[in-house]
């Protein structure tokens, strides 16, 4: 192979891929077979099946048990959008995530004491096996499940205080700044970082996704004079959302 030459699965995966694009072959339509695809390219079985599954995994098709692999209907993605923007008087957590006045959504949590991973320990200063409140979320927009939350806070900070339970207590539900500012801690800082990888099987499960697609990950954490005192993961399918910043200028 010649520098620059694509492998053949990849030639052959991208002339499928133009044509599921184009509308050739449009959604719901079923994929050539195996055997159709290894005639008409002029490849190898094992060719013919390493195409079908880059497809596979790039979320354009899909395995119908005792059918075949068709094409997937492709949703427009839609805008998730974050600043550092805060309204008056609180804001309920799918607002904070939001910060985006025409969103309307519902939530649920649970939360539970945990001991820190070392990655969570590192992420908010403190010694693997601290204890740390531990609150998972599941967002919906029109009873559909599009992002989910996991955050940490140290208990070093927020035991014993009427905001230990960041969903109960005279501030359940106000998000962290205005949590943390009753306790005296004033953030004064957050951090955002973005990444993609694979989507866990209990996220794509929650997500309405399937084995091989990709989400977005957050990694978002609130300081309070350089002291992390809250950090959480944000997931989001990135196959549906797109992931928009409005950073005021100052």
């Amino acid at each position: 192979m010649t520098f620059g030459e694509q492998p053949a699965y990849l030639r052959v995966a991208g002339d499928l891929r133009k044509k599921i694009v184009d509308g050739s072959l449009p959604p719901h339509t079923r994929l050539p077979s195996q055997a159709r695809i290894r005639e008409e390219y002029g490849v190898s079985d094992t060719v013919a099946l390493e195409a079908r599954k880059v497809l596979m995994a790039e979320g354009l098709v899909e395995g119908r048990s005792g059918s075949g692999t068709y094409v997937r209907e492709r949703p427009v993605p839609r805008r998730i959008a974050r600043s550092g923007f805060r309204p008056t008087g609180g804001a309920t957590p799918f607002r904070q995530e939001q910060a985006d006045a025409d969103t309307r959504g519902t939530w649920e949590s649970n939360s539970a004491q945990a001991e820190a991973s070392g990655a969570v320990a590192e992420r908010l200063g403190i010694k693997p096996g601290d204890r740390v409140m531990c609150t998972r979320y599941v967002f919906r927009e029109a009873g559909e499940a599009m992002m989910l939350s996991t955050s940490w806070e140290p208990l070093a900070v927020t035991g014993r205080t009427p905001v230990m339970l960041p969903e109960e207590g005279p501030l359940g539900g106000m998000g962290v700044v205005e949590r943390m500012r009753a306790i005296d801690v004033i953030v004064d800082n957050v951090t955002e970082e973005v990444g993609a990888r694979p989507g866990l099987a209990e996220e794509l499960l929650a997500l309405g996704g399937v084995p091989g697609h990709v989400v977005l990950v957050v990694q978002r954490t609130y300081y309070a004079s350089g002291r992390p005192v809250e950090t959480a993961d944000v997931v989001v399918p990135a196959d549906r959302y797109r992931v928009a910043y409005h950073l005021p200028v100052k």
